[in-house]
């Protein structure tokens, strides 16, 4: 499965709401597809819910996707949701997915390091950095990310990201570190998807 997986596009509208997500299509288990496309349609319908879906306030609802990566068996997207339901402004939420396309296992952060690697005090180091030096404004010292951190993995990197508000002010937007897997190598999973990534 090096290649990359076809996806189609699908879409939630009514009159308020506008959102378009993927589902992956003609993969050779059917089991593994309907895994993986629930696994994004759950996670879409949670955020929808959040994002005020149901909200009798609720003015506008926009969302798409973003696909990070898809190869290599290893396919990484984002969902991103906009809502207004009223206020100064509206609210955008992401989330992201990266799959095992053999397996359909939705991938979390810890699966991607050696067990015992101390993946949180490193990469949280590495952010650190970033943050002074690009000049980030934080809303408190910023000391780690959490073990579950989002995530995407694109362009040979893993990318960690933090909404709206959990670190930054809201006119920040959402703080993106991206980090080479190559900086991280001594840390990653042998066999794992960021080594699938590395051996180009």
């Amino acid at each position: 499965m090096d290649l990359p997986i076809l996806i189609k596009t699908k879409y939630v509208q009514s009159p308020k709401v506008n959102v378009s997500y993927p589902i992956v299509t003609k993969l050779p288990h059917p089991q593994i597809e309907k895994k993986i496309n629930n696994e994004i349609i759950s996670t879409l319908n949670k955020m929808l819910i959040e994002e005020g879906f149901y909200n009798e306030n609720l003015v506008e609802m926009i969302g798409h996707y973003e696909v990070k990566t898809n190869e290599r068996g290893i396919l990484s997207l984002s969902l991103l949701v906009y809502s207004y339901t009223g206020g100064a402004h509206g609210l955008t939420i992401i989330q992201s997915l990266t799959f095992d396309v053999a397996t359909g296992k939705l991938v979390e952060l810890k699966d991607l390091f050696e067990p015992n690697s101390q993946y949180v005090k490193i990469l949280s180091e590495i952010i650190e950095k970033k943050i002074v030096e690009w000049e980030v404004p934080v809303l408190e010292v910023f000391k780690e990310i959490r073990m579950d951190q989002d995530f995407y993995l694109a362009n040979h990197s893993i990318v960690i990201y933090f909404q709206v508000y959990e670190i930054t002010p809201y006119v920040y937007g959402f703080p993106y570190f991206p980090i080479a897997i190559k900086d991280i190598e001594e840390i990653i999973l042998a066999g794992g998807p960021l080594d699938k990534l590395l051996q180009f």
